[in-house]
C-alpha cells in the first residue's frame, strides 16, 4: 500500500488465528498490532488508534459485541472501521453486530482471499475518508484565515474611520460657525442613500466623503474662510479651489479614493454652472448630487459668518426653486420628504386643496 502506513489491530484470543491474520496483513504491507482479549484490545485500540480493527466475537473476558460497543462509545475510537470475525452465522448475531457498530463481517474459518478483499476495500475507504478530512481541515483553515483577515480589515477600517472623524472635528473646530456640520450632513446623506437602496459599501464611501467634504478648506486662508461679509471675486476664486485641494489630498490615499466624489464634486450643479469642472446632469456622480442637497440644506438652516440661519420654510422653498437648476430634479422630493417631512406633507396638502378648489 502506498502513502501512509496502514495500521491494523487484530483482537482474538486464539494465537493461531492471530498469527495467520498477521501474516496475511503483512503481505498487504499493513502494520499489524495484536491483542489476546477484549480488554487488552480496547487498551491497544486507544493507544495505537489503528486504521482498521479485526475483532473476534467469541472471547472469554468480553465478547466482541461488548468490545465493539465500548469502542464506538469512546470518541478516540468511535470512527475506526471494525470487521467482526465470527463463527456465528445466524442472522440475529449479525444484527447484534450491526447494533454494536460493526462495519463488516467475516465468518470463520476465514477465507484469505475474502479477507484480502475486505482489507483492501477498507484501505480504499480509509483513503477517501482521510482525503475528505484533509479537505475539511483545509476548508476550515481557509475559513479561519478568511475570518481573521476580515476582522483585521474591519479593525483597520474602523481605525481609519475614527481618524476621519477626528479630521472632520478638527475642520469644524477651525470654524465655530460650522461646528457639527460634518456629522450632521454625513448622517443625512446616509438617510437619503438608504432610501435609494444604495449598496452598503457605497454608503460607507458616501459617509466618508461627507465627513471629509470640506477637507480642501485647509488650503483656504482664515481671512477668507471667516470673512463676515461677502467675498470678492478674487476671494471666491481661492475659495473654489478647495474642491481641487480635496482631490489632491485624497486621491493618493487608496482607502479614500472611492469616497472622493463628494469632496471633489459637491459644488457641481445640475445645470452645469457649478465648479470645479462644470459638470452637467448625470455627469455629476450620484453621491455628489445627493450631497449637494444635504450640504445646502444644512448651510441654510444654520448660522454662517456672513448671514444668520434661514427658517426651515425658507430653506424648503429655496430647494424647491432650485430643482433642475442647482439640484437633480429626481432627488429633490425624496430629499425633502426625509429632511423636512412636516413641510413636505404641508406642501402636499396645499397642492391637494388647490386641486380640489379647481
Amino acid at each position: 500500500m502506498q502513502g501512509q502506513p496502514y495500521h491494523v489491530l487484530v483482537i482474538d484470543d486464539d494465537p493461531n488465528v492471530r498469527d495467520i491474520l498477521s501474516d496475511l496483513l503483512k503481505r498487504e504491507r499493513c502494520v499489524v498490532h495484536t491483542a489476546e482479549s477484549g480488554l487488552s484490545g480496547i487498551a491497544a485500540a486507544r493507544a495505537e488508534l489503528p486504521d482498521l480493527i479485526l475483532l473476534d466475537v467469541m472471547m472469554p473476558d468480553l465478547d466482541g459485541f461488548s468490545v465493539c460497543r465500548m469502542l464506538r462509545d469512546d470518541p478516540l475510537t468511535a470512527e475506526v472501521p471494525i470487521i467482526m470475525i465470527t463463527a456465528l452465522d445466524d442472522r440475529l448475531s449479525r444484527l447484534e453486530g450491526v447494533k454494536a457498530g460493526a462495519d463488516e463481517f467475516l465468518s470463520k474459518p476465514v477465507e484469505l482471499s475474502e479477507l484480502r478483499l475486505r482489507v483492501r476495500t477498507m484501505q480504499r475507504i480509509n483513503r477517501y475518508r482521510r482525503l475528505i478530512e484533509e479537505r475539511e481541515r483545509a476548508a476550515a483553515q481557509e475559513r479561519l484565515l478568511t475570518e481573521q483577515a476580515r476582522q483585521a480589515a474591519q479593525a483597520v477600517a474602523e481605525a481609519y474611520d475614527q481618524t476621519l472623524i477626528g479630521w472632520s472635528r478638527a475642520l469644524d473646530l477651525r470654524d465655530k460657525e460650522t461646528e457639527g456640520h460634518s456629522q450632521r450632513v454625513a448622517q443625512l446623506t446616509l438617510a437619503v442613500a438608504q432610501a435609494l437602496n444604495i449598496p452598503p459599501e457605497e454608503q460607507n464611501n458616501m459617509w466618508r466623503g461627507a465627513m471629509l467634504h470640506d477637507i480642501g478648506k485647509i488650503g483656504v486662508p482664515d481671512s477668507i474662510l471667516h470673512k463676515p461679509g461677502p467675498l470678492t471675486e478674487e476671494e471666491w476664486e481661492i475659495m473654489r479651489c478647495h474642491t481641487t485641494y480635496a482631490y489632491e489630498l485624497l486621491s493618493p490615499i487608496a482607502y479614500l479614493r472611492p469616497a472622493i466624489d463628494i469632496p471633489y464634486c459637491h459644488h457641481e450643479k445640475w445645470d452645469g454652472t457649478g465648479y470645479p469642472r462644470g459638470l452637467r446632469g448625470e455627469q455629476i456622480p450620484l453621491a455628489a448630487r445627493i450631497f449637494a442637497l444635504v450640504d445646502v440644506w444644512d448651510a441654510l438652516i444654520n448660522d454662517r459668518p456672513y448671514r444668520k440661519a434661514w427658517s426651515r420654510e425658507q430653506a424648503y422653498q429655496y430647494i424647491c426653486e432650485q430643482k433642475g437648476k442647482h439640484f437633480d430634479p429626481n432627488l429633490v422630493d425624496l430629499f425633502l420628504s426625509i429632511a423636512a417631512l412636516d413641510l413636505a406633507k404641508a406642501a402636499e396638502r396645499q397642492v391637494a386643496g388647490e386641486d380640489e378648489a379647481q
